[in-house]
């Protein structure tokens, strides 16, 4: 089978993988650069806290496991970091409230979640002023992780190359090469014609411009995020944090990776992300009032990007209607479900077995 992949991001990256170790003649077609778009700009947190229904929690869930299982087969490399994550909320009723029906309804799912002391946590996490929390009841998620996706992204398309797949960078693709209502291939805008017998979109945030067909144009409801990174600095901090002040994980030589959602409404894809824009200076000033090593620490970079989330805020996976050979795999929560997404669009693909984990999440229920 020849297959194109749109997108070498976590997903398409991933996908590419997999096809090619199942035997498929694989062409990548990317944009820009391997792991430049989204994944480049995600917080990259792994995770199934919070996510509802209760099938788009257990699909990350799987995702969480796959990550765990891909770190097993591709030892050496340190691109997962099963740390754990920690949470607390703010003072108010509703807040608290809101924190605790999530934890009893992650436990009833037989999600690791458990409340730790103030104690424990300073001890997990020593550079914290535990006088900022006041009374307020902490989490601690030990299966929780974080992802350096464009290493990720990097190990997978190098190891789908490996298999015989092709990358094409600068390859922005213009439209599809439908006939008789099929797809069998991709134009790129120089007007290049790239034949398939299937096409797999998988460009992320980018993903309704592939066809210019209205059509087969999946909607998307993408929402802005804001990162800001410190320089390299003298912490210990070793786990994901998620405080009213601010959230923040390491992020390798020294760095923290920080965000606050708040601040993500303040930001618009127009603006030029700056280390002394006030959003970013706003992030750092929450940070060093919950840290005292980070004061006077002024932000060494900031990023802003756009989520690729479909309409209805889930997942879209899987064929699309009115034409043959095109296939969707775009999705919030792209981190944490790369790895076990690429084994089970694979799946469905090379060796015709639809998954029914995946019914929920087909695209079809945008093109009524």
């Amino acid at each position: 089978m020849k297959a194109i992949v749109i997108g070498a991001g976590v997903i398409g990256a991933g996908v590419a993988y997999r096809l090619a170790e199942a035997g498929a003649d694989v062409t990548i077609l990317e944009a820009d650069r391997v792991g430049g778009g989204t994944s480049a700009t995600s917080f990259a947190w792994t995770n199934s806290h919070g996510k509802e229904p209760r099938e788009y929690h257990d699909l990350n869930v799987r995702g969480m496991k796959a990550h765990v299982a891909l770190a097993e087969e591709f030892q050496g490399w340190r691109w997962f970091h099963p740390c754990g994550s920690i949470e607390w909320c703010g003072e108010t009723t509703e807040d608290r409230e809101r924190q605790a029906r999530n934890v009893e309804r992650l436990k009833s799912w037989d999600y690791a979640i458990d409340w730790i002391t103030r104690k424990e946590l300073g001890e997990l996490e020593p550079d914290i002023d535990l006088g900022k929390l006041g009374d307020a009841p902490i989490t601690f998620c030990p299966q929780e992780g974080y992802v350096d996706p464009v290493i990720y992204a990097a190990v997978m398309m190098r190891e789908a190359i490996k298999r015989g797949a092709k990358l094409e960078q600068s390859a922005k693709v213009a439209d599809l090469e439908i006939r008789n209502g099929a797809v069998r291939g991709a134009r790129t805008k120089d007007g290049s014609l790239h034949e398939a017998d299937i096409v797999i979109n998988c460009a992320g945030r980018w993903a309704d411009r592939v066809a210019q067909d209205p059509g087969l144009r999946l909607p998307l409801a993408p929402t802005t995020g804001f990162i800001v990174f410190t320089p390299p600095v003298a912490t210990t901090v070793t786990h994901l944090v998620h405080s009213p002040f601010v959230n923040f994980r390491p992020d390798g030589a020294g760095r923290l990776m920080l965000h606050n959602t708040d601040i993500d409404d303040e930001t618009t894809l127009e603006m030029t992300p700056r280390p002394d824009m006030p959003q970013a200076l706003a992030i750092m000033r929450h940070a060093a009032e919950l840290m005292p090593t980070l004061k006077g620490v002024k932000p060494e970079a900031a990023r802003i990007t756009a989520r690729a989330i479909p309409q209805d805020g889930l997942s879209a996976i899987g064929p699309a209607p009115r034409v043959k050979g095109y296939y969707f795999v775009v999705t919030h929560s792209g981190v944490t479900l790369s790895p076990y997404l690429a084994k089970a669009v694979t799946d469905e693909i090379m060796h015709n077995r639809a998954r029914p984990e995946l019914e929920k999440f087909r695209p079809a229920r945008f093109f009524n």
